[in-house]
Formats: structure tokens, sequence, C-alpha cells
């Protein structure tokens, strides 16, 4: 059973927040009958890039023979990102 701050794997791209399947990300809330979570993902230097609400058939608990993967998220993608019409939910980080 995943609960709050519990790590999670996506176990599917979600291409409007520019995650991937396999992308690592903290719980901070479980919506009502276990139905979504919020879930956090961040850099491996701790600066947040998401909250997304993933369905609880997109993700699953880490397991013991889990390792990390590192990919690099594109600023482009960000910088696009913090112009949608809904606000900036994303900030842009400078390389190093």
């Amino acid at each position: 059973m995943i609960k709050e701050h519990d790590c999670v794997v996506l176990t599917s791209d979600l291409p409007g927040e520019g995650l991937l399947s396999g992308d690592v990300g903290t719980v901070v809330h479980i919506h009502r009958n276990v139905s979504a979570y919020e879930v956090e993902f961040a850099t491996l230097t701790g600066k947040t890039i998401a909250v997304a609400t993933v369905l609880s058939s997109q993700c699953r608990p880490i397991g013991h023979r889990d390792i990390n993967h590192v990919r690099e998220v594109h600023a482009a993608y960000w910088t696009a990102r913090r112009t949608r019409s809904d606000g900036p939910r994303y900030v842009e980080y400078p390389a190093g």
C-alpha cells in the first residue's frame, strides 16, 4: 500500500507533465478512495520540476531491486511550460 511520503515509480508516460515511465517521485497527497496521488518530481539536487496528479494505475511502489537512472530535463521544455496560460507551475533552473 502506498502512503504519503513514499517514493513511487511511474509506469506510464505523462507527456503533458514532461514525465516518463520510470521517473521516480514522492507522494505528497492521496486522493479519496486511493484513486490518484499528487506526486512531486524533483531533480537529484532537490529542485522540484513538477507536482502531478497520478492515477493509481500509472505508478507503483519502489521495489528492492529498483535502481536509479539519470536523464536530463530539457530546459526548453520547462521554459515553454512556464508560459502556459494557467500560470507558472514550473521553474527553470540554470545549468550547473
